[in-house]
């Protein structure tokens, strides 16, 4: 099973006003971070290994956030 619906969102809301591009690959797929559905049909599962490009202004900003989300035991994220 890939990313849950609700680590997914967290990415989603942190991104929606960035103005960087944000990309996951996992394999040989690559997609928009900013959409939720594109997460959740990239199907990561638990362990899997995400790359992710983050470009333009404002990245320096979103990577933290976007690890915390990342990394964190389903149980231990909440709505950021």
């Amino acid at each position: 099973m890939g990313l849950h619906t609700r680590p997914a969102t967290n990415i989603v809301r942190i991104l929606q006003h960035a103005k960087c591009s944000v990309q996951f690959t996992y394999k040989k797929t690559t997609i928009n971070a900013k959409s939720i559905l594109s997460i959740l049909t990239l199907a990561v599962p638990k362990n899997g290994k995400l790359i992710v490009v983050i470009d333009g202004d404002g990245a320096e900003d979103i990577l933290p956030k976007l690890m915390r989300v990342l990394e964190s035991p389903l149980e231990d994220i909440s709505v950021l």
